[in-house]
């Protein structure tokens, strides 16, 4: 069986190569990447490498013959990643590849972020192309939220605009250990998936979590979703992405993060790994 991974040296697809490659042999793996000089760790691994590029459709079909299973990994690019996946699920139709999962958004069909449109549509193709398939819809990932987490140390304050809304995102090595369980199975056919943590929390509770490991106090403040947008942007951060973590936030207030799903902690066989232990490993790091 050839599993083929998209995005495979980025940062979610490395650890699903990852957690596949200590269940079967390298030979059954397909990377498929852009740039293969970042490819190098994988094929001292033994794995396949594929030149696979969403922007040029003529590198897709021939870069899935003789794949039974794909992993369509969202791609990063907000704003065009509709057309994107439109030309994978068209490829791998013409490749007859039998079966895709695809890496969604937490409850797509309803969530209120601006991110979920894109995913929609993306699983309206994929329904629509006869393929077989299991979405696994991601909540938000918990490095979302670390890459903060020693400024909040250096300035005692965690700052967002999500108020005390609870957050149930979950490690990216989690989401990436459910993939390839579902890659590696075939029983979940046309399934969909909703993966969140095993526990919440809200950005006060991740302030004090962030307090207890290091040591200092950090407090909590939230802000009108407006100071939000100029603090992140005088940041240095683009706006593209600083329109994403803001309304990530505005929509917490509103649900958007919150499940009660054990869907993840089902299909890894275990409780997700939690946001304090991650805090205290990326300040020891």
């Amino acid at each position: 069986m050839k599993i083929a991974i998209t995005g495979a040296t980025g940062q979610l697809g490395q650890l699903v190569i990852e957690s596949l490659l200590k269940q079967t042999q390298a030979q059954n793996i397909v990377a498929l990447v852009r740039d293969s000089n970042k490819a190098t760790q994988l094929i001292q691994q033994g794995v396949e490498i594929r030149h696979f590029d969403y922007d040029q459709p003529e590198s897709l079909v021939p870069a899935l013959k003789g794949i039974d299973k794909l992993l369509l990994i969202s791609a990063n690019e907000i704003g065009r990643r509709t057309p994107q996946h439109k030309a994978v699920i068209e490829a791998a139709q013409q490749a007859q590849v039998p079966y895709i999962a695809y890496t969604s958004l937490l409850r797509a069909d309803t969530s209120p972020l601006g991110l979920s449109q894109e995913h929609r549509e993306t699983e309206a193709f994929i329904q629509a192309s006869g393929l077989t398939y299991t979405f696994l819809r991601n909540n938000w990932y918990n490095e979302n939220y670390l890459a903060s987490v020693a400024h909040a140390v250096e300035t005692g304050i965690l700052y967002g605009a999500a108020g005390t809304g609870r957050i149930s995102s979950a490690a990216r090595q989690d989401y990436a250990e459910a993939a390839a369980k579902v890659l590696l199975s075939d029983d979940h056919d046309n399934q969909t998936y909703e993966l969140a943590s095993s526990t919440s929390f809200t950005l006060a509770d991740l302030a004090s979590y962030i307090s207890q490991a290091s040591g200092k106090t950090v407090q909590y403040q939230n802000i009108s979703a407006e100071d939000y947008t100029q603090a992140l942007t005088a940041a240095g951060l683009p706006a593209g992405l600083v329109d994403v973590i803001v309304d990530a936030d505005v929509q917490t207030q509103k649900g958007a993060m919150f499940s009660e799903s054990k869907d993840l902690e089902n299909l890894i066989g275990r409780a997700t790994t939690s946001i304090q232990d991650q805090v205290k490993a990326s300040l020891q790091a």
